[in-house]
């Protein structure tokens, strides 16, 4: 059953039409309360390595436990570094009014 709501999310998820809210609400509360329920973390590991937009689930329902586990670290970072330095150009500019 996890597999298929993973892949309904994901199916969700690249839809080039309208979805609608509470269908997309249901199908990923559905997957978070399914994903409790896999037996081993390789299991589990596998699946979201298959279905990213399931693995975007799990990393937002574990935060609090883990932050953002399964994102590249690489892209995670120089995400930050771009920040950082758009935040700098700005602080450098004279400000308009």
């Amino acid at each position: 059953m996890t597999h298929v709501l993973a892949e309904l999310l994901e199916r969700l998820e690249r839809s080039g039409g309208p979805v609608g809210a509470e269908q997309y609400r249901s199908v990923a509360l559905h997957l978070v309360d399914e994903l409790h329920n896999v037996q081993s973390d390789t299991a589990l590991h596998a699946l979201l390595d298959r279905y990213p937009a399931a693995a975007e689930v799990y990393e937002n329902v574990n935060y609090r436990y883990a932050g953002l586990c399964r994102s590249p670290l690489d892209q995670a970072l120089g995400a930050e570094q771009e920040a950082r330095q758009v935040i700098e150009r700005m602080k450098r500019q004279p400000a308009k009014g």
